[in-house]
């Protein structure tokens, strides 16, 4: 038997968490635990996996941290700081000890420091970010070397921040310019290659990232849509997550997983994850249909990252368990929990 904790975030005052026992398929719902407004984003610190950082995406924004205890109880809030805008969608701890959060509604953002030996208390020594840009909405940030890359969905851009002094002062080098009009959403790196699931094209986009300080664009590699066939009419379609998967014993390929989130006339189907082969070159290989509604955040867990766990930020789907199956060119629905309607970010604790 083995046994898989997770923390779910949510537009709630809690986070949940989830007991997974993968030799039985049960989802089992374990504790919720009291939380500022509107966790909707929670991250790991990356060495520290007692330590949780969560977002109030709520006007004005804060970021918080948070002590995992049995079961995945959390603490109270062990610091919070404001973040210096309105509703941040977005967290993610640095590998310098610094920590980003993202303002979506004011077009900025923070990359905080903690103190050395203590990642839970914050430094409150740092700039405030902003995104010159008539329209800016930040909505991640990803670390790539000594850059930290940030997807505009507003602006059309890729803002490339490096450190400027101190840890906590960071500035824009440069950007990687994206097609008008397709809201780049989230991104992932792989090597060289970025690729962007654009929000308001509903697309999946691949290509070389340009050299640094402010190489602007490459032409893109690949360009797909990430609509799966037979939408209702009145269907409105927003792309959301991308995660991608690397080789392993039993998933000889790579992969990508991209969620679609439906804010429209619902598929009786629910939302779809599309699912793209890497190589020889990027080619979507299908979809599967979950019975959600809107899949904001879905994580990958296991040994093998072999289970995917998602949940809808709309209607009453609960929180489901899928396992990647035929090598991880598809998806198996193994499980469902009620308990909580709606989530939207999980954490993997084991």
């Amino acid at each position: 038997m083995v046994n898989f904790t997770i923390l779910a975030g949510g537009y709630t005052s809690f986070v949940a968490s989830y007991l997974f026992n993968s030799d039985t398929n049960a989802l089992t719902l374990l504790n919720q635990s009291p939380t500022g407004a509107n966790p909707s984003w929670i991250t790991l610190h990356p060495t520290n996996k007692s330590i949780l950082y969560a977002v109030n995406e709520d006007s004005p924004g804060n970021l918080q941290s948070f002590i995992i205890g049995k079961d995945g109880l959390l603490s109270s809030p062990i610091d919070t700081i404001n973040s210096e805008g309105n509703s941040p969608a977005f967290t993610t701890p640095l590998s310098t000890g610094q920590v980003a959060i993202m303002n979506y509604d004011t077009g900025n953002g923070l990359i905080v420091p903690t103190e050395k030996g203590n990642p839970l208390e914050f430094v409150p020594e740092y700039s405030l970010i902003t995104f010159d840009a008539p329209v800016s909405h930040p909505h991640m940030a990803l670390e790539h070397g000594s850059e930290v890359f940030v997807p505009d969905l507003g602006a059309d851009k890729i803002w490339r921040l490096v450190e400027d002094g101190a840890p906590g002062n960071w500035k824009i080098q440069g950007q990687i310019d994206q097609p008008l009009g397709s809201g780049p959403r989230h991104i992932a790196t792989r090597g060289n290659m970025l690729f962007t699931v654009h929000e308001l094209a509903s697309t999946l986009t691949q290509q070389l990232i340009p050299p640094g300080p402010n190489g602007t664009t490459t032409p893109l590699i690949a360009n797909f849509s990430i609509l799966p066939p037979g939408l209702p009419q009145g269907a409105a379609m927003a792309g959301a997550e991308i995660l991608i998967t690397e080789p392993s014993l039993h998933f000889p390929e790579p992969f990508v997983y991209v969620s679609n989130r439906n804010t429209g006339v619902q598929d009786p189907r629910g939302d779809a994850i599309a699912i793209f082969r890497l190589e020889p070159r990027l080619s979507l290989v299908g979809f599967v249909y979950t019975g959600l509604d809107q899949i904001r955040g879905m994580q990958l867990g296991g040994p093998e990252k072999e289970f995917l766990i998602a949940s809808g930020v709309a209607g009453d789907g609960g929180v489901i368990m899928l396992k990647r199956t035929e090598g991880g060119r598809n998806l198996t629905l193994l499980t469902r929990n009620l308990e909580v309607p709606t989530r939207t970010s999980f954490v993997w604790l084991d």
